[in-house]
C-alpha cells in the first residue's frame, strides 16, 4: 500500500468543538504580537495585508509604521503625490501594490465617502484587492464569516484532510473554503489570523512541522498517520528564465544619469540606470 493510500483511511470530521474552540484558545495563548493587530481599523488591516503579500512579516513592520506616520488615513493616501507614496514603499518591492493602494483609496473617497466597504464582495471590486485580501479585511475589520484562503490555510487544510489534489488549483481553494466556512461560528477575524499564525509558526511548509505544539495534533489525519511531509501536493516548479542586460553607469559633474521606465510593465514608472538587453563588451 502506498503512503498516499494508507493516509486516506479513516478521515476525521471537524466540528466547532474539536476545531474552532481549540484553535481560538491556541490563538489567545500564542498569537503573534504585530503592530497592525494593536488597532485593527479597516485601513490598518488593508495596508498590512497589501504589504504582507509575498513579503516577510519582519520586513513589513518598519514600513507599516513609517507609512502610517506619513499617510495616516485613507484621505491622506488618496491625496498623496506619486513620488511620496513610492518613496515610502521604496525597498519593499512589487510597486504595483502601492499604486493600487492609491487607486483604491481614490475610489473609496469618491464612491464610499472615505469609508471602507464592509463586505468581501464590495472590497473585491477595489483595485489591487483579490479574494484573499477581501476576505481578510472583511473578517478582521468587519467580522464577516469568510475564510481568507492563503498558502497557510491551504497547507493546514491539506494535512488535516489528506487532500490529494494539486493545492495550487482553484478546486483546492474551493474545498478548503467549504471546510472552513461552517466552522467560523465565533470570532471570524481571529479564526483566520489564528490559522495564519499556525501555518507561519507550527504547520511549516518546507520543514518538519511542530506537531506537538499544534491544537489539531489529535485530529490531523496527516499527523495521525505519520505522513505530514506527503502533504500538500504541489506541482514541480518551472525553471526560472534568465535574462541578461548591460547596465551603463554614466557620470557627469558628479551626477549619475537615470531614466524612468515606461508606465506599464515590469517596475513601471521607476527610475533605473540606462541599459541594453544582452551582454555587451
Amino acid at each position: 500500500m502506498s503512503l498516499s493510500s494508507f493516509c486516506q483511511e479513516n478521515r476525521m470530521e471537524f466540528t466547532v468543538e474539536n476545531f474552532t474552540r481549540p484553535l481560538l484558545r491556541y490563538y489567545d495563548a500564542h498569537r503573534r504580537i504585530l503592530p497592525w493587530r494593536e488597532d485593527p481599523t479597516p485601513y490598518h488591516v488593508w495596508l498590512s495585508e497589501i504589504m504582507l503579500q509575498q513579503t516577510r512579516v519582519e520586513a513589513v513592520r518598519s514600513y507599516y509604521t513609517r507609512f502610517l506616520t506619513v499617510l495616516p488615513t485613507i484621505r491622506a493616501l488618496a491625496e498623496a503625490p506619486e513620488d511620496q507614496y513610492l518613496k515610502l514603499w521604496e525597498g519593499l518591492g512589487y510597486y504595483s501594490r502601492v499604486r493600487n493602494l492609491h487607486k483604491a483609496a481614490a475610489v473609496i473617497m469618491e464612491t464610499y465617502g472615505g469609508e471602507m466597504p464592509r463586505t468581501a464582495k464590495e472590497l473585491l471590486a477595489l483595485p489591487g484587492i483579490g479574494a484573499y485580501t477581501s476576505a481578510a479585511i472583511a473578517s478582521i475589520a468587519f467580522r464577516e464569516a469568510i475564510p481568507a484562503i492563503d498558502g497557510n490555510l491551504l497547507r493546514i487544510f491539506a494535512r488535516l484532510t489528506l487532500y490529494e489534489g494539486n493545492i495550487k488549483e482553484n478546486a483546492a481553494r474551493k474545498a478548503a473554503e467549504d471546510m472552513y466556512r461552517p466552522l467560523m461560528t465565533e470570532r471570524p477575524g481571529d479564526f483566520n489570523q489564528a490559522l495564519m499564525d499556525l501555518g507561519a509558526t507550527v504547520c511549516l511548509p518546507n520543514a518538519a512541522p511542530h506537531c506537538e505544539s499544534c491544537p489539531f495534533h489529535s485530529v490531523c489525519e496527516a499527523h495521525r498517520r505519520g505522513c505530514e511531509q506527503a502533504y500538500p501536493k504541489v506541482p514541480e516548479k518551472k525553471a526560472r528564465r534568465q535574462e541578461k542586460y548591460t547596465v551603463f553607469l554614466i557620470r557627469d559633474a558628479g551626477k549619475l544619469l537615470l531614466h524612468k521606465r515606461p508606465d506599464k510593465g515590469l517596475l513601471a514608472g521607476l527610475y533605473e540606470f540606462p541599459n541594453a538587453a544582452g551582454h555587451l563588451t
